[in-house]
């Protein structure tokens, strides 16, 4: 299906690198991009399936005509269901089928070159240190099991869920996790070990000290200001910040 050739990956380290493009591809399709992607699935052309590619990104398009086809197919007519359901609960079932998908893909790359026992372990611990394509468009990345890099303990959930600054700071102000930590201090430490690790609602990555993070006002979810095209120096115009998915919903008839 893609019209590019993309070297075919032959060991874990290469088919988790494919595994991880792919998944960074439909995650765009299904969050940063969801309006271009709703657009794309038009009920009334023939089935639709959504790819992800190696290279992180994404094409609706038809199944391929050959059989059996070079890499498992996607789901078939993802665009037949789009204006029979809520447009949050479509996305959420492709989503789902995304997952299946990607791990369809990856262990058919395995499969074909004969990985062992011990390959395949590793291959699937790689691939479930990452939170699911569905996880991530849901909101529920902050439940996965995740620790950031040289810390002994999570963020705390209720730091990283602050979307303003605390008085004096201006109320249009967003803060990265790592800066909420600092004016929160060391009051929440009790609470660390029990919350779950902040993610970033586009790339699906943790976050990071050095980072600049923004939260949408609306969904509650944190972004990289790079994932989303936003500066701290933007950030302090922006008085109520919506994230691209929620900037682009508009009311289903």
């Amino acid at each position: 299906m893609e019209g590019i050739p993309h070297p075919i990956p032959r060991t874990v380290e290469e088919v988790f690198n494919d595994f991880r493009g792919r998944r960074g591809g439909l995650i765009k399709a299904l969050t940063t991009d969801v309006e271009k992607f709703f657009q794309k699935c038009d009920p009334e052309k023939e089935n639709l399936c959504l790819y992800g590619l190696p290279n992180e990104t994404w094409e609706v398009n038809l199944p391929v005509e050959e059989v059996p086809p070079e890499l498992p197919e996607p789901a078939l007519g993802i665009n037949f269901a789009r204006d029979g359901m809520q447009e949050k609960d479509w996305l959420s079932l492709v989503a789902v089928h995304s997952d299946s998908w990607l791990l369809s893909v990856a262990f058919y790359f395995g499969a074909r070159f004969g990985f062992g026992k011990s390959e395949r372990k590793r291959l699937f611990q790689m691939i479930n240190d990452l939170p699911t394509v569905f996880e991530v468009v849901t909101g529920s990345v902050n439940q996965a099991k995740e620790d950031a890099p040289n810390n002994n303990s999570s963020k705390s959930k209720s730091n990283v869920k602050m979307s303003r600054q605390p008085e004096p700071q201006p109320r249009g102000v967003k803060m990265s996790p790592a800066k909420e930590e600092e004016v929160s201090g060391g009051k929440e430490e009790e609470e660390e070990d029990e919350q779950g690790a902040t993610l970033c609602g586009a790339c699906g990555d943790n976050y990071a000290n050095d980072e600049f993070w923004i939260c949408c006002d609306v969904c509650e979810r944190w972004f990289h200001g790079k994932c989303v095209k936003i500066t701290p120096a933007k950030a302090e115009h922006i008085k109520q910040y919506k994230c691209p998915g929620c900037s682009n919903k508009k009311p289903r008839v």
